[in-house]
């Protein structure tokens, strides 16, 4: 004996077995020690066949002393009762079946690049452009992929070993002539989006444009530049292919010494570092493709401040006038004369002041000086840089004479101004509340001034604290202070003076 229990028969059940077999077995056939676990009861009618041939089971190695399995009706072996004083074996439960792990949702490839477009197309290379896709994913775009593939085939080629993150690639060493089928792919960690791709192919080739020279606006006119400043000119132009640039003065070459000239694809700088009055005139840029080209002219005046107006002359002087003349003078500047600037000093100040500004005659009058004082004159002239260096100055001196005149006072006839008063604005009847004060007002006028007397019912007022009057102006008044119903009554003002004497009066109402 081994220990191991030996395999059953593999003798097929007969069809009565099979039947006897369908029911369960009865737990009383067995002890509960020794009873057989659920899982190893006889199995249903339709799983019969497979219960026929069951692996042997490798039990541990166990003493030759232990009893043969029994069998049951259905041809299940019962387990074997555990020897006497020896602890029973636990049953083995069943192994459980490993529960699937979720699995992680897998993030999605980023969305297709948008806008696909060719910006440009050369004679062996082109250039794309295109958007970034709408969305790119937690993790972010690596980059983009282009790939190209050759029209008629399947095969595509990706141009670019390493993913690249700019919008824009020119695809180089190309053969002029061939057609090739353009795509763009994104790509993330998550995976590579569908690619971007153009709906015709390329056509490598050479695209033809005209010579064109785009002159800005301000250098169509002529270019002021003052002497010692730089002078820095950028021109563009257009033409496929690559333009030849030249630049002539008078159809003569440029004087490289002075005048630096730097040539790209799209345009064409002219630069001196210190303009010079000789650096003016007319400069020709001419650009050139296969015989077609484009012509410009660029007018460059480079100026300076001019000199003092020359002879200078105090023409004449009378009362307090003025008058000066003049000529141009011998250099402009290289620049119109725009004005002259007068200037006047007298002998007591010293000082200089702007008599008239931007004179564009030679000659002028100068008025409203001062009886008895000289004056010496000089005259700027200015252009389009200013005033020049120095003024010319009259030689001569401006003396406004004394006129001789008698003063002869104005006869003016004597006026009687005696006048008896008068009441302009009479008194006004009033009513007022007691304890409230009030103001009785009338005005005169009279020459002497006339005496003014206040009056109340008849009786004159005097130095009385309840009564205030004034007189301003010819405007009398009189202030009652917290009147009360005695104080009511009619009010007289007379005024009085050597010619006569005028009154006027008011009733006062006290309530």
């Amino acid at each position: 004996m081994t220990g191991k229990t030996a395999p059953p028969a593999k003798k097929p059940a007969p069809a009565a077995a099979k039947k006897k077999a369908a029911p369960a077995p009865k737990e009383e056939a067995v002890p509960k020690e020794e009873a057989a676990p659920k899982e190893e009861a006889a199995p249903k009618e339709e799983a019969a066949p497979a219960a026929e041939e069951p692996p042997a089971p490798e039990q541990p190695s166990a003493p030759t002393d232990e009893p043969a399995p029994i069998p049951t009706e259905a041809g299940a072996e019962a387990t074997p009762a555990p020897a006497e004083g020896s602890p029973a074996p636990p049953a083995e439960p069943p192994a459980p079946a490993p529960e699937p792990k979720p699995e992680k949702p897998k993030e999605e490839p980023p969305s297709c690049p948008l806008s696909l477009a060719v910006e440009e197309v050369s004679e062996n290379s082109f250039t794309l452009t295109w958007k970034a896709p709408e969305q790119t994913g937690r993790a972010g775009l690596d980059g983009y992929v282009v790939e190209i593939c050759k029209d008629g085939s399947s095969e595509w080629k990706a141009v670019n070993q390493e993913p690249f993150l700019s919008t824009r690639y020119t695809i180089p060493n190309l053969s002029s002539g061939d057609k090739l089928h353009v795509r763009v792919v994104a790509v993330s960690a998550s995976g590579a989006s569908v690619p971007a791709a153009l709906e015709q192919p390329v056509l490598i080739r050479e695209i033809l444009q005209l010579p064109k020279i785009r002159m800005p606006r301000h250098l169509r006119e002529t270019y002021i530049r003052c002497v010692g400043d730089a002078v820095n000119i950028m021109i563009p132009f257009q033409g496929k292919p690559q333009p030849e640039v030249s630049w002539t003065k008078g159809g003569q070459p440029l004087d490289t010494n002075r005048i630096n000239i730097r040539n790209t694809a799209r345009d064409t700088i002219f630069y001196i570092r210190q303009a010079q009055r000789g650096d003016s005139g007319k400069y020709e840029l001419t650009v050139q493709i296969n015989g077609a080209e484009d012509k410009a002219t660029l007018d460059i005046q480079v100026v300076e401040p001019p000199g003092p107006p020359q002879n200078l002359k105090l023409v004449d002087v009378w009362g307090f006038n003025v008058a000066l003349e003049w000529t141009p003078p011998a250099d402009n500047g290289n620049s119109e004369i725009k004005g002259y600037r007068v200037q006047k000093s007298d002998k007591k100040s010293g000082k200089w002041f702007t008599v008239l500004e931007r004179c564009t005659r030679t000659s002028c009058t100068i008025s409203d000086l001062i009886i008895g004082n000289t004056y010496s004159f000089r005259v700027f002239s200015e252009n389009i840089c200013g005033l020049s260096d120095s003024a010319a100055v009259a030689s001569g001196v401006a003396y406004i004479e004394k006129t001789k005149t008698t003063y002869q006072p104005e006869k003016i006839p004597q006026r009687d101004m005696m006048e008896p008063p008068k009441f302009t604005q009479p008194l006004t009847d009033r009513t007022t509340t007691r304890g409230y004060s009030t103001h009785l007002f009338c005005s005169v006028r009279g020459f002497p001034q006339p005496k003014i007397i206040w009056l109340k019912n008849q009786m004159e007022i005097r130095e009385d604290p309840k009564y205030i009057a004034l007189i301003d102006q010819g405007v009398c008044s009189l202030e009652i202070r917290k009147p009360g119903p005695f104080d009511g009554g009619v009010y007289t003002c007379k005024a009085v003076n050597p010619l006569g004497e005028a009154s006027v009066d008011c009733k006062l109402d006290v309530k």
